[in-house]
Order: structure tokens, then C-alpha cells, then sequence
């Protein structure tokens, strides 16, 4: 173990420092627009640019990193980045943001690709989840991390935007001043739609959804803490708070899933993300503390639903069609993605703050009604039940939105 992760130090420093870039620009770009005075539909078409880039950059960086090598194209989506958020310090404009926005999920994308791939090459059986747990809590920590930088200076000036910068361009140096060979080209994944919904119609629709609860909540959970009055230091906790929720949740709600019905626990937690909604818009305006306890409740199912529709699809799946079935959850979930956020922007311009846990409720409350039905309309299959075969293992995924399958489709077919 101690061999593997001498071979990751470098890759794992610059995804601390990627990271770091990461959290403090997508906390500060939605205060400065606020303090510019853009609604909050403004804001979230702006966020639309980001998904879109993301999107996009899981189709085409794999072409890249065939042309040229894991090293050379991490470098170049490290210098996007850095050119991003020094772009928005210069052109302080709503349609030029969105733009901006694109290259930055396009870089974000790309580099997430390149590192779990280089993780997949520098693992096995033996060490993957101790590595992978590793990477994880790198970015974790980074993000947050990042955030905490916002309060020591201030949005509306350039001098945040010229540090993040500065932080994605000392990401540059671990990697590619490292002597660790670089891994194998990755191949690009196919998918296929139909057979996804075929094998698993909650997937299918679940993936939407989580795409949705997790895109408004990137996109629009720090204009929600601006409109309630929190601090940038509040927000930070905030934020930080619905992060850990999330990250603390994924293995014993998955352990959870692997004892019963999966769908199960899906209708679980969409009730419980309704639950915790409720309370929030009940209890949000008592003191930033009752706030901190409410995001890490929400984030405790916010961020695991997408594991569990990737466990399920793959419980109903043959071995030969995990790639291809990861691949269609990716692609709806980048749609969710998208819609989320401008659904949600248009609600809050109605409801004000409130407005964005309301769709985040109504989001949860589809998930869970969805999986109950599909409950009532097909029993459970050999694939679902404990004990019998097919039924696979829960293993905790990196969001689409922070990491992406497609690391693991080096091995598909062109």
C-alpha cells in the first residue's frame, strides 16, 4: 500500500490543489453575482454553461488523451481553468460568464477523467478502495478548503480571482514535474439509452432527478446563503456542511441498500430529503447553527442517490454492460444537470430562497414516489434480493458533477 500511494503523491497533490481552485471559485463566482445584482435565473443560466462544458468534455477528452497523452492534456485543461476564472475577473458580464463557465466544466471534466483513469491504472483488487478513499477525501478537503479562502478577501474585488488562479496553476507542477509513467489511452465508452431504461426504469429516471438535486444545489446552494443573510465565513460552513453529509452517508447507506430491496432505501431517501427540506424552510431563519445541521441532513441523501442508481442499474445488468449502462446514468444525470438549476433559478425569482429547497423537495419527492411505484409494478428480481446472485456490491461513486464513470470505460470499445 505504501508503494501505491508513493506512486499517486504527486497525482494527489495536484487534485488537493485542483480542488482548492475549485471550491473557492464556485463559492465566489455566485456571490460576486449577487453583489452585481444578477436574479437568480440569471445566475443559474450562467451555471448551465458549466454542465453543458462538463458534458460535452466526457465525450470529447477521451479523443484528446489518445492524440497526445494523459500529461500534456492535463496540463492544457489545468491552463483552462486558470484562464476561466481570470476571464471573469476581466469581463464582468452575465453572457460572457456563461461562456467561462463552459470552459471551466470542460477543464473540470476532462481532469477528473484523466485522474480517476491514472487511479484505475495505479490500482488493483487489493488497494482500489483505500486509493479511491484516498482521492476522495482529497477532494473533499480541497474543496472545502477553497471555500474557507472566500472569507479572507472580498468577491466584487480581482484579487480572489487572481489567487484561484494562481492555485490551478501550482496544480500544474506535481504532475508534470512527476517520473511516475503516465497510464494506458483511455477508450471511449458507448451507451445506450433504451437499454438502460429497459434494464432499470428507476435508474433511468432516478438519474435525472439526482442530476437535478445536485446541479441546483452546486449551482444555486450559495446564492441560497447569500439570500438568507449568512456570512461568507457562514456560507463556507454551509456548504462545507452539506459536503461531509454527503461524503459521511454513502457507505452506510449503501451497506444499507446491500441488505434489502434497494428501492427500498431509495423511497427512504427521497422521504427523508422531503423531511429535511421542510424543516429547513421551517427552521432556516432561527440561527446559522440550525442551517449547518439542516444542509448535513440534506446532504446525507443530496449526494448518494446517484450511487444507488448506479448500484441498482448494475444489479439488473451483465457484466459486459456496466460500462455501456454507467455511461447512459452519466449522460441523463448531465441533462438533470442542466434543467435542474434553470427550473429552480425560475422559482426562486418567484418564492425568493426558499424557492431552491422547495424544487430540491419536489425533486426528492419524485425520486421516492417514482421507486415506490416501480415497486408495485415489478417485484423484486434474483438481482435485487440479498443473498443471490446477481445482486452486486455498493461501492460509493464520485458524482459526474465532481468525478465521472467514464475513468472507468478505458477498457470499452471505441
Amino acid at each position: 500500500m505504501i508503494a501505491s500511494l508513493a506512486s499517486i503523491g504527486a497525482l494527489m497533490l495536484s487534485t488537493l490543489l485542483m480542488m482548492a481552485g475549485f471550491g473557492l471559485m464556485n463559492y465566489m463566482l455566485p456571490i460576486r453575482a449577487v453583489a452585481e445584482g444578477w436574479s437568480t435565473f440569471t445566475i443559474s443560466v450562467i451555471a448551465t454553461g458549466y454542465t453543458f462544458g462538463f458534458t460535452t468534455s466526457c465525450v470529447v477528452t477521451p479523443r484528446l488523451v489518445q492524440k497526445v497523452g494523459h500529461v500534456r492534456v492535463f496540463s492544457a485543461l489545468i491552463t483552462l481553468l486558470t484562464m476561466s476564472i481570470l476571464l471573469c475577473a476581466i469581463v464582468v458580464d452575465w453572457r460572457a460568464w456563461t461562456l467561462f463557465r463552459a470552459i471551466a466544466g470542460f477543464a473540470i471534466a476532462g481532469s477528473y477523467l484523466i485522474i480517476e483513469s491514472w487511479l484505475n491504472e495505479r490500482s488493483n483488487n487489493e488497494n482500489r478502495g483505500g486509493l479511491f478513499s484516498i482521492y476522495m477525501i482529497s477532494c473533499l478537503v480541497g474543496s472545502i478548503g477553497g471555500q474557507y479562502i472566500v472569507p479572507l478577501g472580498d468577491p466584487s474585488q480581482v484579487t480572489l480571482f487572481v489567487i484561484c488562479g494562481l492555485i490551478f496553476s501550482a496544480a500544474l507542477f506535481p504532475t508534470a514535474l512527476s517520473s511516475a509513467q503516465s497510464p494506458a489511452p483511455l477508450a471511449r465508452a458507448r451507451f445506450d439509452l433504451k437499454k438502460l431504461y429497459v434494464r432499470s426504469p428507476i435508474a433511468f429516471v432516478g438519474s435525472l432527478l439526482s442530476g437535478a438535486l445536485s446541479g441546483t444545489w452546486s449551482s444555486l446552494g450559495a446564492v441560497y446563503s447569500q439570500r438568507v443573510g449568512l456570512s461568507t465565513a457562514e456560507g463556507a460552513t454551509f456548504l462545507a456542511a452539506v459536503l461531509a453529509g454527503g461524503a459521511l452517508a454513502q457507505i452506510p447507506l449503501g451497506r444499507l441498500s446491500d441488505r434489502m430491496d434497494r428501492r427500498r432505501v431509495m423511497v427512504g431517501a427521497g422521504l427523508f430529503g422531503v423531511l429535511c427540506c421542510v424543516v429547513m424552510i421551517m427552521l432556516g431563519g432561527l440561527s446559522p447553527l440550525a442551517l449547518y445541521i439542516c444542509g448535513f441532513s440534506v446532504g446525507t441523501v443530496l449526494y448518494p442517490v446517484y450511487s444507488l442508481n448506479v448500484a441498482h442499474a448494475n444489479d439488473l445488468a451483465d457484466p459486459d454492460e456496466y460500462v455501456t449502462i454507467s455511461s447512459a446514468i452519466m449522460i441523463l444525470y448531465g441533462f438533470g444537470t442542466v434543467t435542474g438549476p434553470l427550473v429552480t433559478g425560475a422559482i426562486m425569482e418567484e418564492l425568493g430562497p426558499n424557492g431552491l429547497l422547495v424544487s430540491l423537495a419536489i425533486s426528492f419527492f419524485l425520486y421516492a414516489s417514482y421507486a415506490g411505484w416501480r415497486m408495485r409494478k415489478r417485484s423484486a428480481t434474483p438481482g435485487q434480493v440479498p443473498g443471490q446472485d446477481g445482486k452486486t456490491e455498493f461501492q460509493a461513486s464520485s458524482l459526474p458533477m465532481q468525478g465521472t464513470e467514464a475513468a472507468s470505460s478505458k477498457k470499452a470499445d471505441i
